[in-house]
């Protein structure tokens, strides 16, 4: 089996917010190597969505209602796939949302929603599950995280902040469930294009604000992030396999990271000095921050004074970095 454990063996799998992108990638990737997949949608109106685009690819899974926001669709999801598969080997933790906009823009109800998706949902979800994992003695949990659960950056605080927690309680999650022979594994996918920068991409409701003082520095920092992802050769089947393999091999990692640019930005961070990695990585964004503000806040130029004041410097223009 070459350190893979037999298909057969490993049994029903739950994969949160299956309705698009990469949980949609990986539920039909898990399917179509076999596996016996149990996909979940927030809502029910995509549920065709998920089934026709099985259909395209020729496979068979389950669709089922999950808001990671409400206990009792948890509790029912759960129940019904141990009732009808008789446990559950997998869970792979991908249902979440997206919150862009610096901190101070945000309001408490957005940061509340997301939280209570990403982190305490996710918990939520993971604790359902568990019981029947112990039982059965074994089961893996897989949560995807991001590479923006080790590194954070201008604009996406908060989300990052909720994909810091998932670290931290996926890997105290692998101390404490490895004597039941369960394990906990971390997925970290680099920038992705998927509906997540387009359609479900999270904009706060205030980072765009004319009176924000943020607004022009984070339109700068949401154009860089565009045209890295355009440039991103990191696909979402790239994830369903990191995520295949974390579930049937036979010593799973604790981490897998997936794609290049995000395997080389970690460990810049942990062989680099501090500063050394500060100057580096956030260097080149932060001097096109201050750019954008400065153009921002520069006082408009006198029309008794001709050319004499050059126009502001083009935001898009002449820097690199990360978002």
């Amino acid at each position: 089996m070459s350190g893979r454990i037999q298909q057969r063996t490993a049994g029903p799998v739950l994969v949160t917010g299956a309705s698009a992108g990469l949980g949609l990638e990986t539920a039909l990737y898990l399917a179509e190597q076999g596996l016996p997949v149990h996909a979940t949608v927030r809502d029910d109106a995509t549920r065709q969505d998920v089934l026709r685009a099985a259909a395209e690819r020729n496979v068979g899974l389950r669709v089922l209602r999950l808001d990671l926001t409400d206990p009792a669709s948890i509790d029912q999801a759960v129940r019904t796939v141990v009732d009808e598969a008789g446990g559950i080997y997998a869970l792979v933790n991908n249902g979440g949302i997206g919150l862009r906009g610096c901190l101070e823009d945000l309001s408490d109800r957005e940061v509340r929603h997301l939280f209570e998706t990403n982190v305490l949902g996710t918990l939520a979800v993971t604790r359902a599950v568990l019981p029947h994992m112990r039982r059965a003695g074994r089961g893996r949990v897989v949560t995807i995280s991001s590479v923006g659960g080790r590194i954070s950056s201008f604009g996406v605080g908060a989300y990052c902040a909720t994909k810091f927690a998932q670290e931290g309680f996926g890997e105290a999650l692998a101390l404490e469930v490895a004597p039941f022979g369960i394990r906990s594994v971390l997925i970290e996918p680099g920038m992705i294009k998927t509906t997540r920068w387009t359609t479900n991409r999270g904009v706060a409701a205030g980072a765009l604000d004319p009176g924000s003082p943020y607004r022009e520095m984070f339109v700068a920092a949401e154009e860089v992030a565009d045209r890295i992802v355009d440039r991103s050769r990191t696909r979402p089947v790239d994830v369903a396999k990191a995520v295949h393999r974390a579930i049937t091999a036979e010593h799973p990692r604790m981490r897998y990271v997936v794609g290049r640019p995000a395997s080389v930005v970690i460990r810049m961070r942990r062989f680099l000095p501090e500063p050394l990695f500060e100057r580096v990585y956030f260097g080149p964004f932060l001097r096109r921050l201050r750019r954008a503000h400065a153009g921002a806040t520069k006082p408009p130029a006198d029309p008794q004074a001709g050319d004499a004041t050059p126009p502001p410097a083009d935001p898009r223009a002449g820097a690199r970095g990360g978002a």
